[in-house]
Parts: C-alpha cells; sequence; structure tokens
C-alpha cells in the first residue's frame, strides 16, 4: 500500500538556522531518503517551498478567489513530503519514525486513496 508522510515543521527554522545547521538537515534528509530505497519502500518526495509563496485557489458561487499562503493560519506547516511503498500501516510509522522531520516537527501518515 501507498502511504503519503506529510512533514511538518516550524518554517522558523529556514531563517534561524546557521548554514552549517542547513546543510546538516539536508544530508539527514538524503541519508533517511537512502535509507527508505534500501528498504525498498522510497516512492517518491520532495521539499516544499514556504507557506511565503503559496497561494490557496478556492471557487465560490464560480467565481475563483486566490489567497497568498496557506489557508490555515498555524505554527507548523507542512514542508514536504514522501511516498512510501510498505506493506502494511506498522512499516509506514516505521519510515515515518525514522524521517528527520518527526524530531522537532511531525510526520503525518495517510494511506494514498486509489483512484
Amino acid at each position: 500500500m501507498r502511504y503519503m508522510l506529510l512533514l511538518y515543521s516550524d518554517e522558523s527554522w529556514q531563517t534561524e538556522y546557521t548554514p552549517e545547521q542547513l546543510e546538516a538537515s539536508f544530508k539527514a534528509h538524503e541519508e533517511y531518503s537512502k535509507w527508505l530505497a534500501e528498504k525498498g519502500w522510497m516512492a517518491g518526495g520532495e521539499p516544499l517551498r514556504g507557506t511565503d509563496q503559496a497561494t490557496t485557489v478556492r471557487v465560490r458561487e464560480g467565481k475563483t478567489v486566490t489567497t497568498d499562503g496557506p489557508f490555515a493560519e498555524t505554527k507548523e506547516a507542512l514542508g514536504g513530503y514522501y511516498i512510501v511503498e510498505c506493506e502494511n500501516l506498522d512499516q509506514a510509522i516505521e519510515a515515518a519514525t525514522k524521517c528527520p522531520s518527526a524530531n522537532g516537527g511531525s510526520v503525518e501518515v495517510r494511506p494514498i486513496a486509489p483512484m
């Protein structure tokens, strides 16, 4: 079954981390991606740009309305995702537990519905 691991964290790290801390974070995700691949679980994933570059689109009464940023006002924002191919939820939770974003942030595990 495919699962999406949604990575949430406080976006302040993007401006508060030193260059060394940023590099260490990227390296940790690189190593994590390799681990997922070695397990045969890696099916995809990408980081996302900050919410300051997001646009929310809604259609109301037939009219398109766009708003800068995400809909919800929250400290934690969606910062990226991984798609994993696991046999069951327990494996997907194992994958989420090993994700660097789980330390200090959160990883939402969500099954991907077939289309």
